[in-house]
């Protein structure tokens, strides 16, 4: 099983490539797309091959390269009439208008609205084709270097700071965290978001089960509390959380249990693993706190509220939307009801529940029909968290919580 989700080849920066893994195929295939253009960048973040605001972004900004790529190549501009490669001011004007439609494939994430607005920023300092092509390379490289490198960090502050709430709290035993969607590596460059947060916790319980005075060095706090379950949630209606968090922790050797949309509080009330915190990421967080993210997240604070359980939002700076005062502003994306009613997945043999193989050995996609074909059909993509239910905000910066009177200062990320 492969966690790389873009397999980007920068070995040499004047003939680089990009494939995208076909997300909607996991977990019983692996299937990599290749892009070449801004319209593939748009394809496979449109219909979720790829997925994950930090992935979002990096893909769409990747397309952007290959197009340009293509565009220093006269075998292509021989044979095309959009772009005008001999007039660099034509030419910027005519990319700026494929910058505009690449942002229409996702347009709550706001990740892909500021990377391709820095490319934006790039394109008009340049003065000439090859020092456009040349900064855009190097600020895509650093891109997805610094997410992944940002993923590590959030992950570990996020578990020290819970990891040291328990401690204040004078728990010492292992608990369970609860988390929705995916966050992890397929979500973005590598290591994940929140699911970086519940990778962090393990290596912390793992290092603290080890004995050898290496391993005291290594952990995250000085408690005994140990992170010992993870409750993914399945995220109806796409089962993100079922196809991929599933996938990244059962490749991980991470202890988990798959339970539905509809169980949180059951399984709250239930658990034999007390549950101390949920770990959500984000496609938006605007200036007061309010946070954009997959469906049912909203749900999941309200229940994590009730039954006084943290609640965390996990996200790169590169999230925070620092023009937009509140959530009731963030323009929510809806989503082709089909992606309701028929329930998308790999063909299953009834009798023992393995997969059905194509004449080439693959794996069988299939869609089951759920619901009356004539029904309405109300399918956002995303809901709005709002802040007074978010205990804390982590970022690459530190973890952000509430002063008293109930809001978040923000200032230092914008």
């Amino acid at each position: 099983m492969s966690l790389q989700a873009i397999l980007f080849d920068r070995s040499d920066r004047e003939q680089v490539s990009v494939k995208v893994l076909d997300q909607l195929l996991l977990p019983y295939s692996t299937k990599y797309i290749p892009v070449y253009t801004i319209d593939d960048g748009y394809r496979v973040i449109n219909k979720m091959q790829v997925r994950g605001a930090p992935a979002i972004a990096i893909v769409g900004a990747l397309s952007v390269v290959m197009e340009v790529q293509l565009l220093a190549n006269t075998s292509f501009t021989k044979t095309q009439g959009f772009y005008d490669v001999s007039d660099f001011d034509c030419l910027r004007r005519r990319l700026k208008e494929r910058l505009s439609f690449l942002l229409s494939s996702r347009p709550t994430a706001v990740n892909l609205s500021n990377a391709l607005s820095d490319v934006g920023n790039l394109l008009s300092k340049s003065n000439a084709f090859g020092t456009f092509r040349s900064d855009l390379y190097d600020y895509v490289c650093k891109l997805i270097d610094d997410d992944l490198a940002n993923n590590v960090k959030m992950g570990d502050t996020g578990a020290r700071y819970l990891l040291e709430e328990l401690e204040a709290q004078g728990f010492s035993a292992d608990f369970s965290v609860l988390t929705i969607c995916n966050t992890g590596s397929l979500a973005t460059s590598g290591y994940g978001t929140a699911l970086g947060v519940v990778r962090s916790l393990w290596r912390d319980s793992q290092t603290k089960t080890a004995s050898g005075a290496e391993n005291k060095k290594r952990k995250l706090s000085k408690g005994a509390a140990k992170m010992t379950l993870v409750y993914p949630l399945e995220t109806r209606p796409y089962n993100q959380g079922s196809r991929l968090t599933a996938y990244e922790l059962v490749h991980d050797d991470i202890p988990a249990t798959l339970i539905t949309d509809s169980s949180i509080a059951y399984r709250i009330a239930t658990s034999p693993v007390p549950v101390k915190a949920a770990f959500v990421g984000a496609d938006r967080i605007v200036r007061n706190g309010d946070t954009a993210n997959k469906i049912g997240t909203f749900q999941l604070a309200l229940i994590c509220k009730q039954f006084g359980i943290k609640f965390f939002v996990v996200a790169p700076k590169t999230t925070i939307d620092n023009v937009t005062a509140t959530g009731k502003d963030i323009v929510v994306e809806e989503r082709n009801p089909s992606e309701f009613k028929l329930v998308a997945g790999t063909l299953i043999d009834s009798t023992n529940e393995e997969p059905q193989l194509d004449g080439k050995g693959l794996p069988i996609s299939a869609k089951v029909g759920i619901a009356p074909p004539q029904i309405n059909v109300w399918n956002p993509a995303f809901d709005i968290t709002p802040h007074e239910l978010i205990d804390g905000i982590i970022t690459e910066d530190g973890v952000f919580t509430k002063s008293e009177d109930g809001k978040f200062n923000l200032e230092k990320l914008f």
